[in-house]
């Protein structure tokens, strides 16, 4: 009896010991197996990421493409400067901050429902895409207002915003929106899309006059 409880703490010391001095072999060969899978996961979840935001991956569901050729009429795709937004730009902010990055991450992982829609046929054709195309606006513009528009202030900031080159009705509402804390969605709804917005004043003073 007390020779195997001596064989168990001679066991347990080994144990410590081990622990406590680990083969130097071992732990390089873990941390490179490490780093190195870190790499490779990394690697290929933005190769993933980025790869689903072009715009040809996105109009390769075909119901896609009406909203596309919408863009493709609007300054926001053909201007002057040359400088043209894509699918992505716009629906999934970009990864400049940690938080930025998961928010993209779940912003992928919502675009499943989109995949629903296109595999049940939600919005195939021109006359299902114009029935649901208010509730779809609503839903981006409700995720752009929680964001502060983060989407449209990857690009534009009032801090660099010339007012000697904006017409005098722009400078008032600019003024104002700094003072009243709106966000820039809360006013230029229908700027890349067909604008619907005028659907939603239509439906929220129907829901009034209910009221």
């Amino acid at each position: 009896m007390a020779d195997q409880q001596n064989s168990e703490k001679d066991q347990d010391a080994g144990l410590i010991d081990r622990l406590k001095s680990p083969p130097k072999c071992s732990m390089l060969r873990m941390i490179v197996v490490g780093v190195l899978g870190g790499i490779v996961i990394w690697g290929g979840l933005n190769m993933g990421m980025e790869y689903t935001n072009r715009s040809d991956f996105c109009m390769s569901c075909h119901e896609m493409t009406i909203p596309f050729e919408e863009l493709k009429k609007t300054v926001h795709y053909k201007n002057r400067s040359g400088t043209t937004v894509q699918c992505a730009d716009c629906h999934v902010a970009s990864s400049k901050t940690p938080t930025d990055y998961m928010f993209k991450s779940f912003q992928k992982l919502m675009a499943a429902r989109d995949i629903i829609g296109h595999i049940k046929g939600t919005v195939d054709t021109p006359e299902k895409f114009e029935a649901h195309r208010l509730t779809m606006a609503k839903r981006v513009w409700e995720r752009m207002v929680e964001r502060d528009s983060k989407e449209c202030r990857n690009c534009h900031s009032f801090e660099t915003m010339d007012p000697d080159k904006q017409k005098d009705r722009s400078v008032v509402k600019h003024e104002g929106a700094i003072e009243d804390g709106k966000t820039c969605i809360e006013c230029h709804k229908g700027i890349a899309h067909k604008p619907v917005h005028h659907l939603l004043e239509q439906e929220q003073g129907g829901t009034k006059a209910e009221g």
